[in-house]
This record gives C-alpha cells, structure tokens and sequence, in this order.
C-alpha cells in the first residue's frame, strides 16, 4: 500500500526509493559541508565564481532527489523503475559534482565558455538536468494517473501540485539557460532578463513546492485535522505558491528586481502570502488545541 493510502510505511525502503534516498542525503551533506568552506576562506555570496552554487545547488539537488525517491514510493510498480531511479539520482550526482568542480577550480559553472573543458562542462550540465527534467515530467504524469483511496487526499494533493510545480521550475531553469546564452553572445549579464529582472527568481520560488506541500499535509493530519479540512488547507496553500510563482514571473517579464513589487504584480504577492500565511495560522492553532486538550486528558489520568 502506498503512502497516498494514509499508509505510513517507511517509504525509503521501496527499492525505487533507495538511491535518490541515499544520493539525496550526500548532496544535502555536500552542500552543508560548503557551507563551512565558505565560512572558512571567505568570498562574496552572489556572482558567476562564489561558493554559493555548491551550497545551494548540493541542498536543493539532493532535496529534489528524495522527494523523488518519496513520489515514486507512492506510485505502482514499473517495469524499469529501479533502474530509472538509480539513473536520475545518478545524474543529479553528477551535474552537482561538475558544478563543484568548477568552483573548486575557481572558474564560473554557468554561462562559462572560456575553454573548450569550461564550454563541454557547461554542456554536460545541460543534458544532464534535461535527462532530470524528463523524468520528473513523467512521475508527475503517472501521479495524476494515480487513483487516491480513500486514507490521504491531501497528501496526494499536496504530491500532485508539488510535482507540477517542480516540473514548471524545471522548464524556468532551461528558460534561464537559453535567455542567458543568448545575453551572454550579446555582451550582455546572464542572469538579467530586460533592464532589472532576476531571470532565476521564479525558477527559485517553484522549486521546494515539493517538499513544503507535502510537510504541510502531513503537519494538518497529524495536528488533528480532518481529512477534509487538510485537503482544503493544501489547496488553499498550493494556490498560494502559484500565486507567487506569478509574481516572480511578473516581476521578472516586466524587467523588475524582485522587490519593491510593481503595481500590477503587488497583488499576486499579497494574496499569495495571505493563502499560505492563514494556512499556517490554521495549522498552528490545531496543533496547539491537539496538544492542550492531549495535556489535560494525561494530566486527569494521572490525577489521584
């Protein structure tokens, strides 16, 4: 039985799991262990040569894999899933390997075509996170196939949007790619987008969707909620986040830095706060009544 069930196995322990499981948590470590090498030598945390790409990429590379590793726990078995599985987590080992490498050596991951070793780096990572791309378009597909029984509707929910959020982040990421080739034969940044845009900030803000809806279901279950208020909450927070994800666009395609926002996006960002934010608060308060009224039923037990 799937976790989509309301089943609460280990979900590491289905064999499709396992390696991004296993890879997701060395990247996560690597990118915490660049973390101390930034604290150690220094360095500015924006730019083309800084440690913020193994940082950041290491974290967010490995999270990705071991929400992929959990999707696929939730899905029916398939001929060459293990297989699969082993490959993406593979892959995404390699790409955050290469973009190591390149700031171990000093020299930009992205955009950097200085020498033909620097230009084929640069190439790889983009098959690479292609081949990704592909496959997590495909787990989303199969979600959707997927009938919910009757246990977690909202994690299922919650599995469904994360996924298609990551996917669009996906599409951003090769977008960012191609519109900072293009800027950069023209002499221009490649991380703008018009005058001001930050060409990554609504790649940015899609891309943990995945793992927060899914903590959020969990956190409305386990707070006392009902099945049904969870699925509301996870919709009203899934809405949030497109919201936001159109105010990172709109920010972005209008040419403006992420904050202040423009009169016509300043909307988009506060009623996509507001979803998330009373989402929250709900959860918050629920889990705060479970715990009170779980108090004083222990504390009327053990009264004489």
């Amino acid at each position: 039985m799937s976790a989509a069930t309301g089943h609460d196995r280990a979900w590491w322990r289905d064999p499709r799991a396992r390696w991004p499981a296993i890879v997701g948590l060395v990247l996560v470590g690597s990118g915490l262990a660049h973390v101390g090498v930034w604290g150690v030598t220094g360095g500015p945390w924006e730019g083309p040569v800084t440690w913020r790409k193994p940082i950041l990429f290491g974290i967010s590379g490995g999270l990705t894999a071991v929400s992929a590793g959990w999707v696929w726990s939730l899905l029916p078995r398939r001929r060459g899933d293990v297989l699969l599985a082993a490959a993406m987590a593979g892959t995404l080992l390699i790409e955050v390997l290469l973009i190591d490498l390149q700031a171990w050596r000093g020299v930009a991951s992205h955009f950097n075509r200085s020498t033909p070793l620097d230009s084929f780096l640069y190439d790889a990572m983009g098959v690479l996170i292609l081949f990704v791309s592909a496959v997590l378009l495909d787990l989303t597909v199969r979600l959707f196939l997927l009938r919910c029984c009757a246990g977690a509707p909202a994690m299922l929910l919650a599995a469904r949007a994360g996924m298609v959020l990551l996917v669009i982040s996906c599409g951003l990421g090769i977008w960012v790619g191609v519109n900072g080739d293009l800027r950069t034969a023209a002499g221009l940044a490649p991380d703008r987008f018009g005058a001001a845009g930050v060409a990554k900030f609504p790649h940015g803000v899609a891309i943990h969707a995945i793992q927060w809806l899914p903590a959020l279901a969990w956190a409305a279950r386990h707070a006392g909620l009902s099945a049904g208020a969870s699925l509301r909450l996870v919709a009203v927070s899934a809405t949030g986040m497109t919201l936001l994800l159109g105010y990172a666009l709109g920010q972005t395609l209008l040419g403006r830095p992420r904050f202040p926002p423009e009169t016509t996006t300043i909307f988009l960002l506060g009623s996509g706060a507001a979803c998330l934010v009373v989402a929250h608060l709900i959860i918050a308060a629920a889990a705060g009544e479970t715990i009170f009224r779980r108090g004083r039923l222990t504390a009327a037990r053990n009264d004489p």
